[in-house]
């Protein structure tokens, strides 16, 4: 277990305006900017501090101008303070659970060599990236815009491992424990469930590498689970042991944490054994931007063009366009969207802003659409644990 001292290691605070702008996101509650500070955790760069015991920490907007976010640079998001360091050569997987014909074991080489090695890009976003920027705000870690990040995970198809066990016709759910825990009794340990159709999709992984490393151990070495198209909270670290379930499974953090109201968002993946008649647990990611220009200092000359850059994602539709608004939303005018990384991916995009016409405060908006048909709303979805903040990006500029 990392002890507090580990933690608190390298603390320091960077002088750049870049991260102190990020502390200080507007809309942030003045408690989580009062808090704020730049933390260095073990084989980390200085991040945005949202809490120490469990370490909870963002990425600074600056790391988001490249389509993969940095190992070193990449959020670290953990529910419990014991963290132990997994010795790999040690480590070994077990699949049970009464829908599997029979129980089985893997190492780490065993699934790195037994197994067909697969790499995707995609997005691992917190549930409640954003939670900071609701008003009015609710409970929980009040993250700002960095509590998410994109990786080229390399490992192994879940489906191909469980089949190894053989999955019964009866499977219902795919449960999963991780080496972290609670530090009191009675905390209720951080497990997470999957749907059956969910857990043998072939792109859901059990991966060991990130951005071509050894997975770095905040980000669940020796291996975890990766669930592409649907929020972080299914993406669990420090992976020790599944099980085959015929049953749906009774964990605090699948039927009471991580939900949200039944049809509040629509066309979200449905995850039916874990419904109730008023909420159900959250699934997909939902179509999303962010602005990675930083905004200007002093005011810009109307003659000069400004170029505004920035990042767009969704479930894995794919994302149709990204649109700019320099009238509070009366008209937009198209993006140009950047290279495409795989649908699960970040996805980079640029507009080249005439402000020859404009004098004063202007408010440059941004909105992603998604292939699916969802554009971002002008104000997010109300719900009370804060998830799925998705409102359209805004950039404060001085036209002079």
């Amino acid at each position: 277990m990392r002890t507090r001292r580990e933690i608190l290691l390298g603390v320091g605070a960077l002088a750049t305006s870049n991260n102190l702008a990020a502390m200080v996101e507007a809309g942030l509650p003045a408690g989580a900017v009062a808090t704020a500070e730049m933390l260095r955790l073990p084989g980390k760069l200085p991040l945005i501090k949202r809490s120490y015991r469990p370490p909870n920490l963002e990425t600074p907007r600056e790391y988001f101008r490249d389509v993969l976010t940095p190992n070193r640079a990449f959020f670290v998001r953990y529910h419990h303070a014991n963290i132990p360091a997994v010795d790999a050569r040690k480590w070994a997987l077990q699949i049970t659970g009464p829908a599997a014909n029979a129980p089985a074991g893997f190492t780490l080489a065993q699934l790195r060599h037994e197994f067909e090695q697969v790499e995707i890009t995609a997005l691992c976003l917190c549930s409640g990236n954003r939670r900071g920027l609701f008003q009015p705000h609710v409970m929980g870690v009040q993250w700002g815009s960095g509590a998410m990040g994109n990786a080229r995970w390399r490992g192994v198809r879940l489906r191909d491992v469980l089949q190894r066990a053989g999955v019964r016709a009866d499977a219902l759910e795919v449960a999963f424990e991780g080496a972290d825990g609670p530090v009191l009794p009675g905390t209720p340990d951080f497990q997470k469930s999957l749907p059956i159709d969910k857990a043998l999709d072939p792109e859901t992984l059990i991966a060991f590498d990130m951005n071509g490393e050894s997975l770095p151990h905040w980000h669940g070495a020796p291996a975890r689970l990766v669930v592409p198209g649907w929020t972080a909270t299914y993406w669990l670290k420090h992976l020790t042991s599944i099980e085959l379930r015929n049953s749906a499974f009774d964990n605090f953090w699948v039927k009471t944490g991580y939900r949200v109201p039944l049809g509040r968002f629509p066309g979200q993946s449905r995850f039916a054994t874990q419904e109730s008649v008023s909420n159900t647990p959250i699934t997909d990611i939902i179509v999303n931007s962010l602005i990675t220009t930083a905004a200007p200092r002093g005011a810009i000359a109307a003659a000069r063009p400004l170029d505004v850059r920035g990042m767009a994602w969704d479930s894995g539709a794919g994302i149709r366009a990204v649109e700019t608004s320099t009238d509070r939303g009366v008209s937009w005018q198209a993006a140009v969207l950047g290279k495409d990384s795989g649908r699960f991916s970040l996805r980079p995009w640029s507009a080249h802003m005439d402000l020859s016409q404009l004098k004063g405060a202007v408010t440059i908006l941004a909105r992603a659409t998604s292939n699916n048909g969802t554009t971002q709303p002008l104000q997010a979805i109300a719900n009370p644990s804060g998830y799925h903040h998705n409102a359209i990006q805004t950039l404060e500029v001085v036209v002079a």
